[in-house]
């Protein structure tokens, strides 16, 4: 495990010596990620899931975003003992919206696309205290609403959980769930939009409506 962390280090080290001295981009990190993977000589999931947690446990950016890209990786090999792990690095080692919409828009919301009975455990999220973790609550089910699972998925009944709290990033994460279903079920978001009008913080609907065209962005505003 060492040696395969102090490799990844010096790969990123190396990324970043570039002659304008520019930040490193998560396309490039993502580019190397791909070249790592390629290169194991091991690719069971229980030896990928084992070095993603010694990338995460460096807390060190660029490699949390290496892990959660070698996780996506193996999704064909998901089962029900995967949402454990992926709930832990969630907890763990998740501090911001960053992290948290990359894990749960590709892995983690890969998982519950597989297995949508799992969004039971998601639910208790919704009242946690951490703040990243209601926001996963809704951004987790991005992908379901995006391959058309979401009628398993129950994205407005999260919704409702989140109405009242009072975090920015959670309202936006929710907002974006919201924006993101109008443009499977555009009937049924102008609806609950117009339901909840009075009592929806602006900052979500904003982000809920933006999807609509002119004319129904005017009923939704006025």
């Amino acid at each position: 495990m060492q040696a395969f962390i102090a490799n990844v280090s010096a790969e990123l080290e190396n990324l970043g010596k570039t002659p304008q001295g520019d930040h490193l981009k998560t396309g490039d990190i993502r580019r190397l990620s791909a070249k790592l993977f390629r290169g194991l000589p091991d690719k069971s999931t229980d030896h990928v899931f084992a070095l993603c947690g010694g990338l995460l446990e460096q807390r060190n950016w660029p490699m949390g975003v290496i892990a959660f890209d070698f996780a996506y990786r193996v999704k064909a090999e998901y089962d029900e003992n995967t949402f454990a792990l992926f709930e832990s690095w969630l907890a763990n080692y998740v501090r911001g919206w960053g992290d948290c919409d990359d894990l749960c828009t590709h892995a983690f919301g890969t998982l519950i696309c597989q297995r949508t009975a799992l969004v039971a455990r998601v639910i208790p999220w919704t009242k946690r205290e951490e703040f990243w973790i209601r926001r996963a609550a809704a951004v987790v089910l991005l992908p379901s609403i995006w391959r058309g699972q979401y009628k398993k998925t129950i994205p407005l009944a999260i919704s409702d959980l989140l109405m009242a709290d009072d975090h920015d990033l959670v309202r936006k994460g929710y907002g974006w769930m919201l924006k993101e279903l109008s443009a499977k079920e555009p009937e049924m978001v102008f609806d609950y939009l117009l339901k909840n009008k009075a009592v929806m913080p602006r900052t979500v609907y904003r982000y809920a409506l933006q999807r609509f065209d002119a004319d129904k962005r005017e009923l939704l505003m006025r």
